[in-house]
């Protein structure tokens, strides 16, 4: 459920029917998939990633990952997981494709969680990255 019960029935008295916001709602969700979908899809085409994460010990302002894998799954509108890299992973909160070419994703955002708490930004190239 997107809406909490005071937003549905705000919703509602501005016109809307109960058939109308569980459309709404399930759009919202599918979007939400697919968001999913879209950004798994980018990481399944890399080895090797590229992020803008600040790290202690790195020397490069755009870091190189080896890459394990990503699970994605949704909730409503919010997208969560796991991503695992080489010898570390992290919690996703939330996940965007940012840029595309050819209606393919080449730089995604993830919202990553305890013990990073930041957006990353993740590309296949480091030079999408500057």
């Amino acid at each position: 459920m997107l809406f909490d019960q005071r937003t549905r029935a705000a919703l509602r008295d501005a016109g809307l029917s109960r058939d109308d916001i569980a459309e709404i709602e399930a759009d919202v969700a599918e979007q939400a998939r697919e968001d999913a979908r879209r950004v798994e899809s980018f990481f399944e085409g890399h080895a090797v990633v590229y992020s803008d994460m600040d790290l202690t010990h790195s020397r490069s302002d755009y870091p190189e990952h080896d890459f394990d894998y990503v699970d994605l799954f949704t909730h409503s509108e919010d997208i969560r997981g796991f991503v695992r890299f080489e010898t570390w992973g992290a919690y996703v909160e939330g996940a965007r494709v940012l840029e595309e070419a050819d209606g393919e994703p080449t730089v995604v955002e993830l919202t990553l969680g305890p013990t990073v708490d930041a957006r990353v930004r993740f590309a296949g190239e480091r030079r999408q990255l500057e």
